[in-house]
């Protein structure tokens, strides 16, 4: 079965550039207007980060963000059949933020968000950094596009670490050598009373503690990666560096200080951003959250 399924995908990413944005817009068609697939989450996730625009400007913003949405759908399956050269002209990034961290032999946190194309960013670190790349994913329910979709993210040495076994599978990677492991911060915290809460859009909003952990045990830099589209298959990626000190920093902070970035990026360009998830899941008590709220 496996075999059939990835024959299929490897023939359709065979398909000119063209062709398959013109299957995007269609799908895109499909997705937003007749299945309309989380549509309600998406405008109700706009029209709290973004209260202050007309009905038109958000309705915009979500058109813009189902197009890249089945775009980076289409143009994960053309990474099936890419060439290098086509990958190199593609993509471009300030690489240099992490290879001059590399030469000084701490290890680095990259701290993402859920951008578009995130599958770009992942070759794009594998393959032009010095760090080895230690990406961490969230298992598919189907074992077969799983093994297709981990297939394609190795191709440049990317170390994928599934989400629910990284405890157990992340120190046999980091041991005696720095590395690159990059974190996608703005997931939903399975429990609200272990995470911070942090303001964000103007909502008080959990954030898990974990990425902020594991700077402050391992030592390592804390670098914010905001990837995007230049147009339409081409993309950027700018990596800032936050600190190299993250012990120094009071408990938190590295948490707020993500925040922030993340929103200033998002209100640059709202469209890269995934708003199919329920960003606001849950709401603030004081009584029970106030002593995890950080500013």
């Amino acid at each position: 079965m496996y075999f059939i399924i990835y024959s299929i995908f490897y023939l359709v990413s065979l398909l000119p550039w063209r062709v398959l944005y013109i299957i995007s817009d269609f799908i895109t068609f499909i997705l937003q207007r007749v299945i309309r697939y989380r549509v309600d989450v998406v405008n109700s996730n706009l029209a709290i980060a973004f209260p202050n625009k007309s009905i038109e400007e958000r309705k915009k913003i979500a058109n813009d963000f189902y197009e890249q949405l089945t775009d980076s759908f289409l143009e994960t399956i053309k990474f099936l059949s890419i060439s290098d050269k086509t990958f190199e002209k593609r993509y471009s990034s300030n690489i240099e933020v992490l290879n001059d961290l590399y030469k000084t032999g701490q290890s680095v946190q990259i701290m993402a968000g859920h951008f578009f194309n995130w599958e770009f960013a992942n070759w794009g670190i594998a393959k032009h950094g010095k760090y080895p790349f230690i990406g961490v994913y969230m298992p598919l329910s189907n074992t077969y596009f799983n093994k297709l979709i981990l297939k394609m993210r190795v191709r440049y040495g990317s170390i994928m670490i599934p989400a629910t076994n990284f405890r157990t599978h992340f120190q046999k990677y980091t041991k005696g050598a720095p590395y690159a492991l990059a974190l996608a911060a703005d997931q939903n915290p399975g429990n609200p009373m272990s995470a911070y809460w942090v303001p964000f859009f103007g909502q008080l909003t959990p954030f898990v503690k974990g990425p902020e952990k594991g700077a402050k045990l391992n030592n390592t830099a804390q670098v914010f990666v905001h990837f995007q589209r230049v147009k339409r298959g081409y993309y950027h990626s700018e990596f800032e560096l936050m600190t190299t000190s993250p012990n120094y920093v009071n408990d938190g902070q590295l948490t707020v200080q993500y925040v922030k970035t993340l929103e200033e990026k998002i209100k640059k360009n709202p469209s890269n951003y995934l708003w199919t998830h329920r960003r606001w899941r849950y709401t603030f008590d004081a009584q029970k959250h106030g002593k995890l709220v950080v500013q």
